[in-house]
């Protein structure tokens, strides 16, 4: 017995042949047709066997810039570019207006992901410039080579406007943001957003720690006050958006803060422990309002404050150390990919309850990615060296915020 290969062709001609056989008799028939029990084979190429194509394989990605470069890096190196310091902080000096030796040595020990600048570092223009180039200059010399961010709290304003307060450069200054949200006006936010950006990347700073995105419920909050845009949570996030989306079109990068909310506080976090009284339903629909529209716009980074909220998480931690707050809500539910950054943790707030390395493991553990301003950098650094020798840490958990911290850095044209 053998098998008959059929091919479309002949497919069409078998219609041919079986009319001329009803005239003919059946032998033609029998000299097509396969013989009985025989299944037909289909062929667009007559004599040869088909076999399904394999799928091609999806190609690979190739890796991104922050994945090499985290690849390359130790853990002590990983570490330490988890955190945000004073020049202070990091050399030991009482003020430091240069990037010296004193500087060299430090990120020869601990070179850290980023620095913070304050008024007593500003003290000429030229100064300012000089110090922050020097700086990125030591930075890309040290451990593996990782330009930092270089931020400042430059929210506008009369409060919180540390370079545009200092009268060392010609830039445009602002009302308070009060004011600005009283207008109604989104284009208002964005015009600070693009002044703010524009001066602070002509300077040298990459970070802005703003805007503030807290909605102002408790009007006898002083430590928000005329900060904020509004009372309004849809107001707040018109402007926080416009702001953001603005100041990205500069190069500078925006930071709001302090989620999940601190203008329902009466206190404030600089002194002691803080607490938003409201219900978890008032907080999703009023407080995070701004965030969420922030995170729409594109923002890289997401300030956590010290704000304890025993009506939501209830934990009787600040977001700054809550898993709830920090992975279950700002990840999760607001679906935040970027940098996680915590207030200062030279507050009261956290140094009167928590010790520089206990608080820096609780925040890693919460799920944060980088560590503002510890009150102790080598107590805090060493520490979660110590926890991730230890397992208390994962070494996957570290990877995972040094991999966003070195993203942000290569999508803003740091990491290059």
């Amino acid at each position: 017995m053998h098998r008959s290969t059929i091919t479309r062709r002949g497919l069409v001609a078998m219609g041919g042949v079986a009319a001329t056989g009803l005239l003919a008799g059946c032998d033609i028939l029998e000299s097509v047709l396969p013989e009985r029990g025989e299944t037909p084979e289909i062929s667009d190429h007559p004599g040869t066997e088909e076999t399904p194509a394999e799928p091609e394989p999806e190609p690979e990605p190739e890796p991104t810039l922050a994945e090499r470069t985290l690849e390359k890096m130790t853990l002590e190196q990983k570490v330490a570019q988890l955190f945000c310091v004073t020049p202070e902080k990091l050399t030991g000096a009482s003020v430091a207006t240069v990037a010296g030796s004193m500087t060299a040595e430090a990120l020869g020990r601990i070179p850290v992901g980023g620095l913070i600048y304050f008024a007593q570092n500003l003290t000429g223009a030229q100064q300012v410039r000089d110090l922050l180039s020097g700086t990125d200059e030591l930075c890309r010399a040290a451990g593996a080579g990782i330009p930092p961010f270089l931020g400042v709290d430059e929210e506008g304003g009369t409060l919180v406007a540390r370079v545009a307060k200092s009268g060392l450069f010609d830039v445009p200054t602002f009302p308070n943001m009060a004011e600005i949200g009283a207008t109604g006006d989104p284009a208002r936010a964005a015009e600070v957003g693009t002044s703010i950006g524009t001066y602070l990347r002509d300077i040298g700073f990459n970070l802005d720690f703003a805007p503030d995105a807290d909605v102002l419920t408790n009007p006898n909050n002083t430590a928000i006050g005329v900060r904020s845009f509004g009372s309004d949570p849809e107001l707040v996030a018109s402007m926080v958006s416009a702001e953001v989306e603005a100041m990205l079109e500069t190069g500078t990068l925006p930071c709001v803060k302090h989620f999940p909310g601190h203008g329902d506080t009466a206190g404030d976090s600089h002194t002691g422990a803080v607490y938003a009284e409201r219900s978890r339903e008032e907080i999703e629909s009023c407080e995070f309002a701004p965030f969420r529209s922030a995170i729409e716009a594109g923002c890289p980074f997401v300030m956590v404050g010290h704000i304890e909220t025993p009506n939501f998480a209830a934990d009787g931690l600040p977001a700054s150390l809550s898993q709830v707050m920090i992975t279950d809500v700002l990840r999760g539910e607001l679906g935040f990919t970027g940098v996680i950054i915590t207030d200062s943790f030279s507050m009261g707030a956290i140094t009167q309850n928590f010790g520089p390395a206990d608080a820096a493991v609780r925040f890693f553990q919460a799920g944060g990615d980088m560590l503002l301003m510890p009150e102790d950098l080598n107590a805090a650094y060493q520490g979660v060296l110590d926890a991730v020798n230890a397992g208390t840490i994962t070494k996957e958990r570290i990877d995972e915020s040094v991999l966003r911290v070195l993203t942000v850095k290569e999508q803003a044209g740091i990491l290059a």
